[in-house]
Protein backbone atom coordinates (compact mmCIF):
# COMPACT_ATOMS: atom_id res chain seq x y z
CA UNK A 1 0.00 0.00 0.00
CA UNK A 2 1.06 3.48 -0.35
CA UNK A 3 3.26 4.61 3.00
CA UNK A 4 2.54 8.42 4.73
CA UNK A 5 6.07 9.35 3.37
CA UNK A 6 4.82 8.22 -0.36
CA UNK A 7 1.21 9.51 -1.07
CA UNK A 8 1.22 12.76 -3.54
CA UNK A 9 -1.64 12.50 -6.26
CA UNK A 10 -2.40 14.48 -9.07
CA UNK A 11 -5.81 15.00 -10.36
CA UNK A 12 -6.51 16.18 -13.61
CA UNK A 13 -9.62 17.83 -14.87
CA UNK A 14 -10.39 19.66 -18.33
CA UNK A 15 -12.38 22.61 -16.33
CA UNK A 16 -11.87 25.57 -14.32
CA UNK A 17 -11.81 23.54 -11.32
CA UNK A 18 -14.59 25.58 -9.87
CA UNK A 19 -17.46 24.00 -10.51
CA UNK A 20 -16.66 20.42 -10.72
CA UNK A 21 -18.26 18.88 -7.45
CA UNK A 22 -17.94 15.52 -8.07
CA UNK A 23 -13.93 16.22 -8.53
CA UNK A 24 -13.57 18.37 -5.51
CA UNK A 25 -15.46 15.58 -3.07
CA UNK A 26 -12.90 13.19 -4.84
CA UNK A 27 -9.82 15.08 -3.82
CA UNK A 28 -11.55 16.16 -0.25
CA UNK A 29 -11.50 12.29 -0.15
CA UNK A 30 -8.07 11.66 -1.24
CA UNK A 31 -7.08 14.54 1.57
CA UNK A 32 -8.35 12.79 4.03
CA UNK A 33 -7.10 9.04 3.18
CA UNK A 34 -3.66 10.85 4.01
CA UNK A 35 -2.58 12.35 0.42
CA UNK A 36 -1.16 15.24 -0.82
CA UNK A 37 -3.42 16.33 -3.57
CA UNK A 38 -2.83 19.03 -6.69
CA UNK A 39 -5.75 19.19 -8.86
CA UNK A 40 -4.78 20.35 -12.24
CA UNK A 41 -7.52 22.16 -14.72
CA UNK A 42 -7.78 25.74 -16.80
CA UNK A 43 -8.31 29.33 -16.43
CA UNK A 44 -10.87 30.89 -18.17
CA UNK A 45 -12.02 35.01 -17.99
CA UNK A 46 -15.18 34.17 -15.90
CA UNK A 47 -13.39 31.51 -13.50
CA UNK A 48 -15.14 31.63 -9.85
CA UNK A 49 -12.57 32.28 -7.27
CA UNK A 50 -11.30 28.99 -5.16
CA UNK A 51 -10.65 30.03 -1.91
CA UNK A 52 -10.20 27.30 1.45
CA UNK A 53 -9.76 24.47 -0.02
CA UNK A 54 -7.87 21.15 1.80
CA UNK A 55 -5.50 20.55 -1.69
CA UNK A 56 -3.57 22.81 -4.27
CA UNK A 57 -5.02 23.97 -7.36
CA UNK A 58 -3.09 24.60 -10.59
CA UNK A 59 -5.14 26.73 -13.35
CA UNK A 60 -3.45 26.78 -16.61
CA UNK A 61 -4.22 29.57 -19.28
CA UNK A 62 -4.58 28.91 -22.74
CA UNK A 63 -4.59 31.54 -25.93
CA UNK A 64 -6.99 29.36 -27.72
CA UNK A 65 -10.06 28.48 -25.59
CA UNK A 66 -11.95 25.35 -27.74
CA UNK A 67 -11.39 23.36 -31.11
CA UNK A 68 -8.31 21.35 -31.78
CA UNK A 69 -5.90 24.02 -31.30
CA UNK A 70 -6.91 24.00 -27.56
CA UNK A 71 -7.12 19.89 -27.14
CA UNK A 72 -3.08 20.14 -28.58
CA UNK A 73 -1.67 22.74 -26.20
CA UNK A 74 -4.02 21.37 -23.21
CA UNK A 75 -3.14 17.64 -23.53
CA UNK A 76 1.04 19.09 -24.77
CA UNK A 77 0.68 21.13 -21.41
CA UNK A 78 -0.82 18.45 -19.11
CA UNK A 79 1.46 15.95 -20.15
CA UNK A 80 5.01 18.03 -19.04
CA UNK A 81 3.27 18.88 -15.75
CA UNK A 82 2.40 15.67 -14.93
CA UNK A 83 5.62 14.36 -16.11
CA UNK A 84 7.47 17.01 -14.03
CA UNK A 85 5.93 16.97 -10.91
CA UNK A 86 6.15 14.78 -8.18
CA UNK A 87 3.49 12.22 -7.83
CA UNK A 88 2.40 8.51 -6.47
CA UNK A 89 -0.54 8.01 -7.89
CA UNK A 90 -2.39 9.93 -11.12
CA UNK A 91 -6.32 10.31 -11.26
CA UNK A 92 -7.73 11.19 -15.07
CA UNK A 93 -11.27 12.40 -15.14
CA UNK A 94 -13.08 12.38 -18.53
CA UNK A 95 -11.49 11.06 -21.94
CA UNK A 96 -9.59 14.56 -23.08
CA UNK A 97 -7.32 13.77 -19.80
CA UNK A 98 -6.25 10.29 -20.05
CA UNK A 99 -4.08 10.48 -22.88
CA UNK A 100 -1.20 12.28 -21.24
CA UNK A 101 -2.01 10.70 -17.83
CA UNK A 102 -2.04 7.38 -19.02
CA UNK A 103 1.42 8.02 -21.11
CA UNK A 104 3.20 9.44 -17.70
CA UNK A 105 1.72 6.13 -15.95
CA UNK A 106 3.34 4.19 -18.11
CA UNK A 107 7.34 6.57 -18.42
CA UNK A 108 6.96 6.70 -14.21
CA UNK A 109 5.58 3.63 -13.34
CA UNK A 110 3.00 4.88 -10.97
CA UNK A 111 -0.69 3.68 -10.63
CA UNK A 112 -3.47 5.85 -12.39
CA UNK A 113 -7.18 6.13 -11.50
CA UNK A 114 -10.19 7.08 -14.19
CA UNK A 115 -12.62 8.05 -13.78
CA UNK A 116 -15.19 8.60 -16.68
CA UNK A 117 -17.76 11.25 -15.84
CA UNK A 118 -20.40 9.91 -19.27
CA UNK A 119 -20.43 8.20 -22.35
CA UNK A 120 -17.61 10.97 -23.93
CA UNK A 121 -17.54 9.55 -27.21
CA UNK A 122 -21.48 9.78 -27.50
CA UNK A 123 -21.71 13.62 -26.82
CA UNK A 124 -24.16 15.69 -29.00
CA UNK A 125 -21.29 17.68 -29.58
CA UNK A 126 -19.57 14.87 -31.51
CA UNK A 127 -22.73 13.68 -33.35
CA UNK A 128 -22.46 16.24 -35.83
CA UNK A 129 -18.37 16.19 -36.16
CA UNK A 130 -17.82 12.37 -37.16
CA UNK A 131 -14.04 12.37 -37.74
CA UNK A 132 -13.82 14.19 -34.10
CA UNK A 133 -15.60 11.38 -32.61
CA UNK A 134 -13.73 8.96 -34.52
CA UNK A 135 -10.37 10.18 -33.43
CA UNK A 136 -11.97 10.27 -29.41
CA UNK A 137 -13.06 6.83 -30.21
CA UNK A 138 -10.17 5.40 -31.21
CA UNK A 139 -7.90 6.84 -28.72
CA UNK A 140 -11.00 5.28 -25.71
CA UNK A 141 -10.56 1.99 -27.66
CA UNK A 142 -6.41 1.85 -27.09
CA UNK A 143 -6.61 3.12 -23.55
CA UNK A 144 -9.23 1.60 -21.88
CA UNK A 145 -9.02 -1.84 -22.11
CA UNK A 146 -5.17 -1.51 -20.74
CA UNK A 147 -6.39 0.12 -17.71
CA UNK A 148 -7.47 -1.33 -13.87
CA UNK A 149 -8.48 1.04 -11.79
CA UNK A 150 -11.66 2.45 -12.91
CA UNK A 151 -15.15 4.22 -12.05
CA UNK A 152 -17.85 5.84 -13.53
CA UNK A 153 -21.06 7.67 -12.51
CA UNK A 154 -23.53 5.34 -12.94
CA UNK A 155 -24.54 1.61 -13.44
CA UNK A 156 -25.99 1.96 -17.12
CA UNK A 157 -22.72 3.82 -18.31
CA UNK A 158 -20.54 1.13 -15.81
CA UNK A 159 -22.14 -2.05 -17.84
CA UNK A 160 -21.45 -0.20 -21.37
CA UNK A 161 -17.68 0.00 -20.88
CA UNK A 162 -17.83 -3.46 -19.64
CA UNK A 163 -19.46 -5.09 -22.58
CA UNK A 164 -17.32 -2.56 -24.89
CA UNK A 165 -13.95 -3.20 -23.47
CA UNK A 166 -14.11 -6.06 -20.91
CA UNK A 167 -12.95 -3.98 -17.98
CA UNK A 168 -15.08 -3.41 -14.60
CA UNK A 169 -15.73 -0.02 -13.67
CA UNK A 170 -16.71 0.81 -9.69
CA UNK A 171 -19.86 2.83 -9.85
CA UNK A 172 -19.52 6.32 -7.38
CA UNK A 173 -22.26 8.08 -8.13
CA UNK A 174 -22.75 12.17 -8.06
CA UNK A 175 -24.58 12.64 -4.69
CA UNK A 176 -23.89 15.30 -2.65
CA UNK A 177 -22.27 16.09 0.91
CA UNK A 178 -24.56 16.89 3.58
CA UNK A 179 -24.24 20.13 3.91
CA UNK A 180 -25.74 22.51 6.22
CA UNK A 181 -26.19 25.77 5.71
CA UNK A 182 -25.29 28.67 8.09
CA UNK A 183 -26.54 32.40 7.44
CA UNK A 184 -29.07 30.77 5.06
CA UNK A 185 -30.28 33.95 3.06
CA UNK A 186 -33.43 35.11 2.97
CA UNK A 187 -35.98 35.21 0.04
CA UNK A 188 -35.84 38.76 0.27
CA UNK A 189 -31.41 39.18 0.06
CA UNK A 190 -32.10 36.76 -2.85
CA UNK A 191 -34.80 38.65 -5.02
CA UNK A 192 -37.27 35.88 -5.21
CA UNK A 193 -40.54 37.01 -5.50
CA UNK A 194 -42.35 35.12 -2.36
CA UNK A 195 -46.06 35.41 -4.16
CA UNK A 196 -44.87 33.04 -7.19
CA UNK A 197 -43.92 29.61 -6.86
CA UNK A 198 -39.94 28.91 -8.25
CA UNK A 199 -39.10 26.72 -10.62
CA UNK A 200 -35.54 25.99 -11.25
CA UNK A 201 -32.96 24.04 -13.66
CA UNK A 202 -29.51 24.58 -12.58
CA UNK A 203 -26.29 23.16 -13.99
CA UNK A 204 -22.54 23.92 -15.35
CA UNK A 205 -23.68 21.93 -18.31
CA UNK A 206 -26.40 23.23 -19.64
CA UNK A 207 -26.01 22.77 -23.30
CA UNK A 208 -27.47 21.58 -26.97
CA UNK A 209 -30.15 19.53 -25.86
CA UNK A 210 -30.83 20.01 -22.66
CA UNK A 211 -34.11 21.57 -22.98
CA UNK A 212 -33.60 24.75 -21.57
CA UNK A 213 -34.57 26.21 -24.60
CA UNK A 214 -38.09 24.67 -25.03
CA UNK A 215 -38.38 24.77 -20.86
CA UNK A 216 -37.59 28.97 -21.01
CA UNK A 217 -40.58 29.36 -24.02
CA UNK A 218 -42.77 27.26 -21.77
CA UNK A 219 -43.09 30.24 -19.52
CA UNK A 220 -45.01 32.21 -21.85
CA UNK A 221 -48.02 29.91 -20.99
CA UNK A 222 -47.24 29.31 -17.15
CA UNK A 223 -49.13 31.49 -14.63
CA UNK A 224 -48.16 32.15 -10.95
CA UNK A 225 -44.52 30.92 -11.11
CA UNK A 226 -41.04 32.38 -11.76
CA UNK A 227 -38.37 30.06 -13.95
CA UNK A 228 -34.31 30.52 -12.66
CA UNK A 229 -31.97 29.45 -14.63
CA UNK A 230 -28.39 29.48 -12.78
CA UNK A 231 -25.19 27.88 -14.19
CA UNK A 232 -23.56 28.10 -17.44
CA UNK A 233 -23.07 26.68 -20.47
CA UNK A 234 -23.05 26.26 -24.49
CA UNK A 235 -26.84 27.61 -24.72
CA UNK A 236 -26.44 30.98 -22.59
CA UNK A 237 -26.17 33.68 -25.25
CA UNK A 238 -29.33 31.72 -27.04
CA UNK A 239 -31.22 32.55 -23.95
CA UNK A 240 -30.41 35.26 -23.23
CA UNK A 241 -31.96 36.39 -26.47
CA UNK A 242 -34.93 34.30 -26.18
CA UNK A 243 -35.81 36.15 -23.16
CA UNK A 244 -35.58 39.44 -25.03
CA UNK A 245 -37.41 38.25 -28.17
CA UNK A 246 -40.51 36.72 -26.43
CA UNK A 247 -40.41 39.41 -23.31
CA UNK A 248 -40.00 37.63 -20.84
CA UNK A 249 -37.94 38.86 -18.02
CA UNK A 250 -40.71 38.76 -15.79
CA UNK A 251 -41.11 35.34 -15.96
CA UNK A 252 -37.14 34.05 -16.36
CA UNK A 253 -34.76 34.66 -14.16
CA UNK A 254 -30.96 33.87 -15.79
CA UNK A 255 -28.32 33.78 -13.50
CA UNK A 256 -24.43 32.88 -14.20
CA UNK A 257 -22.78 29.66 -12.63
CA UNK A 258 -22.28 30.48 -8.53
CA UNK A 259 -20.52 28.88 -5.97
CA UNK A 260 -21.89 25.85 -4.40
CA UNK A 261 -22.56 27.49 -1.36
CA UNK A 262 -24.53 30.64 -3.14
CA UNK A 263 -26.32 28.00 -5.60
CA UNK A 264 -27.76 25.51 -2.67
CA UNK A 265 -29.35 29.19 -1.08
CA UNK A 266 -31.47 28.89 -4.27
CA UNK A 267 -31.79 25.28 -4.79
CA UNK A 268 -33.36 25.52 -1.06
CA UNK A 269 -36.84 27.77 -2.11
CA UNK A 270 -37.34 26.28 -5.50
CA UNK A 271 -40.98 24.43 -5.46
CA UNK A 272 -39.79 22.55 -8.94
CA UNK A 273 -36.77 21.13 -9.60
CA UNK A 274 -36.44 20.42 -13.71
CA UNK A 275 -33.82 17.73 -15.86
CA UNK A 276 -35.29 17.28 -19.20
CA UNK A 277 -31.95 16.05 -20.88
CA UNK A 278 -33.40 14.96 -24.73
CA UNK A 279 -32.91 11.53 -25.91
CA UNK A 280 -30.77 12.54 -29.01
CA UNK A 281 -27.99 10.83 -27.89
CA UNK A 282 -26.43 7.90 -25.51
CA UNK A 283 -24.70 10.61 -23.28
CA UNK A 284 -27.75 11.76 -22.88
CA UNK A 285 -29.89 8.92 -22.41
CA UNK A 286 -28.07 7.02 -19.80
CA UNK A 287 -26.76 10.21 -17.52
CA UNK A 288 -27.70 10.97 -13.95
CA UNK A 289 -26.99 14.59 -13.61
CA UNK A 290 -25.63 16.48 -10.26
CA UNK A 291 -28.93 18.22 -10.36
CA UNK A 292 -30.64 15.90 -9.69
CA UNK A 293 -29.37 14.98 -6.16
CA UNK A 294 -28.99 18.67 -4.80
CA UNK A 295 -32.90 18.68 -5.84
CA UNK A 296 -33.09 15.64 -3.57
CA UNK A 297 -30.99 16.97 -0.70
CA UNK A 298 -32.91 20.04 -0.92
CA UNK A 299 -35.98 17.84 -0.88
CA UNK A 300 -37.68 19.47 -3.88
CA UNK A 301 -39.81 17.41 -6.20
CA UNK A 302 -38.48 16.96 -9.77
CA UNK A 303 -40.09 17.17 -13.33
CA UNK A 304 -37.76 15.38 -15.66
CA UNK A 305 -37.35 13.21 -19.03
CA UNK A 306 -37.70 9.68 -19.26
CA UNK A 307 -33.60 9.28 -18.79
CA UNK A 308 -32.95 5.26 -18.01
CA UNK A 309 -31.23 7.06 -14.63
CA UNK A 310 -33.40 9.58 -13.93
CA UNK A 311 -36.30 7.76 -13.99
CA UNK A 312 -35.32 4.95 -12.42
CA UNK A 313 -34.65 6.88 -9.04
CA UNK A 314 -37.91 9.25 -9.30
CA UNK A 315 -40.02 6.15 -9.62
CA UNK A 316 -38.21 4.41 -7.21
CA UNK A 317 -38.47 7.32 -4.25
CA UNK A 318 -41.74 8.97 -6.26
CA UNK A 319 -40.71 12.08 -5.75
CA UNK A 320 -41.69 13.62 -9.32
CA UNK A 321 -43.30 13.28 -12.50
CA UNK A 322 -42.36 13.49 -16.39
CA UNK A 323 -42.62 15.05 -19.57
CA UNK A 324 -43.19 12.88 -22.63
CA UNK A 325 -41.82 15.40 -24.74
CA UNK A 326 -39.79 18.81 -25.54
CA UNK A 327 -42.97 20.75 -27.21
CA UNK A 328 -43.22 24.28 -25.29
CA UNK A 329 -47.03 24.17 -24.17
CA UNK A 330 -46.72 20.18 -23.20
CA UNK A 331 -43.82 21.35 -20.97
CA UNK A 332 -45.92 24.52 -19.72
CA UNK A 333 -48.89 22.05 -18.85
CA UNK A 334 -46.58 19.63 -16.83
CA UNK A 335 -45.21 22.21 -14.94
CA UNK A 336 -48.39 23.92 -14.39
CA UNK A 337 -49.76 19.99 -12.95
CA UNK A 338 -46.85 19.63 -10.98
CA UNK A 339 -46.79 22.59 -9.06
CA UNK A 340 -50.48 21.49 -8.48
CA UNK A 341 -50.36 18.41 -7.84
CA UNK A 342 -52.57 16.35 -5.20
CA UNK A 343 -49.45 13.86 -4.92
CA UNK A 344 -46.43 17.24 -4.86
CA UNK A 345 -46.90 16.47 -1.00
CA UNK A 346 -46.22 13.17 -1.13
CA UNK A 347 -43.28 13.74 -3.22
CA UNK A 348 -42.40 16.21 -0.65
CA UNK A 349 -42.35 13.24 2.23
CA UNK A 350 -40.81 10.66 -0.07
CA UNK A 351 -37.70 13.29 -0.38
CA UNK A 352 -37.14 13.12 3.35
CA UNK A 353 -36.24 9.38 2.88
CA UNK A 354 -34.75 9.71 -0.71
CA UNK A 355 -32.29 12.41 1.22
CA UNK A 356 -31.60 9.71 3.79
CA UNK A 357 -30.39 7.02 1.76
CA UNK A 358 -28.63 8.51 -1.60
CA UNK A 359 -25.43 10.08 0.74
CA UNK A 360 -22.47 10.87 -0.29
CA UNK A 361 -21.06 9.03 3.07
CA UNK A 362 -21.93 5.75 1.60
CA UNK A 363 -21.35 6.87 -2.03
CA UNK A 364 -17.75 7.74 -0.90
CA UNK A 365 -16.80 3.98 0.51
CA UNK A 366 -16.68 2.82 -3.18
CA UNK A 367 -13.91 5.36 -4.33
CA UNK A 368 -12.37 4.75 -0.88
CA UNK A 369 -11.83 0.75 -1.34
CA UNK A 370 -10.44 1.59 -4.73
CA UNK A 371 -7.78 3.66 -3.49
CA UNK A 372 -6.87 1.50 -0.91
CA UNK A 373 -6.63 -1.36 -2.81
CA UNK A 374 -4.21 0.03 -5.36
CA UNK A 375 -0.39 -1.44 -4.27
CA UNK A 376 2.71 0.27 -5.24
Amino acid sequence: MFTTQNKRVIVSVINDLSSDARVKKTCDELVSLGFEVVMVGRKLKNSLPITEWAFKTKRMNFFFTKGVFFYFFFTFRLFFTLLFSKSNLLFSNDLDTLLPNYLVSKIKGIPLIYDSHELFCEVPELQQAPLKKKIWEALERMIIPKLKYCITVNQSIAAIFEKKYGVKFKVVRNIPVHTNIENRKSREDLKIDSTKKMILIQGAGINIDRGAEELLLAMKYVEGAVLYIIGSGDVWNNLKQLISDNKLESKVVLISKLPKQELINYTMYAHLGISIDKNTNLNYLYSLPNKLFDYIHCQVPVLASRMVEVEGIIKKYDIGCFIDNHESKHIAQCLTDALNSNDYSTWKHNLVLAKKELTWEEERKVLINLVESIKE
